[in-house]
């Protein structure tokens, strides 16, 4: 028999409930280092030029297509758009199934560094440390890898678990105020740092002699990704959102909220950075060296206040990830709940351990188990997580999201997406003709051009 379908207690609990699922370690690990990348100014101001006219649309467009069925992603496709793009709601299902089996890993990183910090603050940092050195002992440590993503994923299934009022509506009621709360202290802390004038102008001083092709499609691509879009994770959390909620002023808050998040992340990670002489020119080569080698080191050496800052950021992070991975793991659980009639508790401990199986491979992939770090299906990418992320974030998310554009824009009626959208709540500056023409001509193609660049420029957004 299936459960009753359950509703977002309010229009609040829904936004912080989908702005914890689009706030996650790609606003507080990657966006700071493609910003980095791509020289600041002129990439941000693309970036949100970018997340307006294409990541608002799809946003408003998955939330649409759940609220109007009433079912999680592959029921939701099938009766939302038609029977058979049920087919594209099972790629959602296995995309966020992939994609929580090694975001796991990540986010355990994060306990880890919480309690290393925690740790040098309250004593010391030991003599002639190499933050490169200690990350590589940590992740080639298959029982410790395994440990902090075991206790991850036990407290991501606790929270899916109890459901949407008693887990998902709960934790982040409480999660988010305080999360808010940790960026808005780092913030202050980093504006009154030497490097923060400096940090401002790198990132909001656009300069567009300095941007490179290859930096307007990594705004494309990541003005995308960094909402959740393109694997039924809004589908899903729309699904439960209630008829007499606006979609428009929902969704435009998310953006913000994720958007503001990115910009306010990066604001403290960059103030640190120029606040250390010399240090701008050590910052790691990839978006773990900054996170997880760079910035322990800097919190620790000249950075005021930079004993209590350590151990707060990584708290931050941590909060991050878990509210991005209960969206993930609501996303597979509740296929089954809605598809095979699977009670909630059933369904979310089946889930919940077949995800860490494979979880586990991503774990021992780091140097523990030789033939799963040495793995390559994709060229250029050496261990079982990298191929995995590399799929997911190249040839899954992209060709999801743009199944998903076309069939709101093009498969479901003027008639469908209008009543979802124009319910009499929307704000003035929502028009449905501006809409349903993003929707349907311009996010397919910038879709559809992040695919061209994957497909023959060899152009990677893992």
């Amino acid at each position: 028999m299936q459960e009753q379908r359950a509703h977002w207690g309010s229009s609040v609990a829904f936004i912080l409930a989908a702005t914890g699922s689009a706030i996650g370690l790609g606003n507080l690990w990657k966006f700071p280092f493609i910003t980095w990348d791509n020289q600041g100014g002129a990439f941000v101001l693309v970036y949100l030029a970018c997340i307006a006219g294409v990541g608002l649309p799809i946003m408003m467009a998955e939330i649409l297509i759940g609220r109007r069925s009433q079912r999680s992603v592959v029921g939701a496709l099938k009766e939302a758009v038609g029977p058979g793009w049920g087919i594209v709601g099972a790629w959602g299902v296995l995309c966020g199934f992939i994609l929580l089996s090694y975001y796991t890993v990540i986010a355990g990183w994060s306990l880890f560094y919480f309690v290393q910090t925690l740790g040098w603050s309250l004593s010391a940092v030991p003599p002639g440390l190499q933050t490169g050195d200690l990350f590589g002992q940590q992740v080639s440590n298959g029982r410790l890898q395994l440990g902090l993503s075991l206790v991850f994923s036990v407290a991501t299934v606790a929270v899916v678990y109890l459901g949407i009022h008693r887990g998902i509506e709960r934790l982040t009621r409480t999660v988010l105020p305080i999360l808010f709360g940790i960026l808005l202290l780092l913030l202050f802390s980093a504006l009154r740092m030497e490097g923060s004038a400096e940090a401002v102008a790198f990132i909001f001083r656009p300069n567009f002699a300095e941007l490179e092709p290859g930096g307007l499609l990594e705004a494309l691509g990541h003005s995308f990704f960094t909402l959740s879009l393109g694997m039924g994770a809004m589908i899903t959390y729309g699904s439960y959102v209630d008829r007499s909620q606006s979609i428009v002023k929902m969704s435009a808050v998310i953006v913000l909220l994720d958007t503001v998040i990115a910009l306010i992340a990066t604001v403290i990670m960059f103030s640190v950075i120029f606040s250390v002489a010399g240090m701008e020119d050590q910052v790691g080569a990839s978006t773990v060296g900054m996170l997880f080698i760079s910035l322990p080191e800097l919190f620790y050496s000249e950075v005021p206040f930079g004993n209590w800052l350590g151990p707060l950021f990584y708290v931050l992070v941590a909060l991050a990830a878990l509210t991005s991975t209960i969206s993930l793991l609501e996303v597979v659980a509740s296929y089954l709940i809605d598809q095979h009639g699977v009670a909630r508790h059933k369904s979310t401990l089946i889930c919940g351990a077949t995800v860490f199986v494979f979880t586990i491979l991503a774990a021992l992939s780091f140097g523990a188990v030789p033939n799963l770090s040495s793995f390559e299906l994709f060229e250029g990418k050496q261990g079982w997580f990298a191929n995995a992320d590399h799929f997911v974030s190249n040839w899954m998310l992209p060709t999801g999201g743009l199944a998903i554009t076309i069939g709101a824009g093009w498969f479901m009626s003027r008639e469908a997406t209008s009543s979802e959208l124009l319910d009499g709540n929307e704000p003035g500056w929502f028009h449905y003709g501006v809409w349903r023409f993003f929707i349907r001509f311009i996010a397919p193609a910038a879709v559809g051009a992040v695919i061209v660049a994957v497909l023959f420029f060899g152009v990677d957004f893992s």
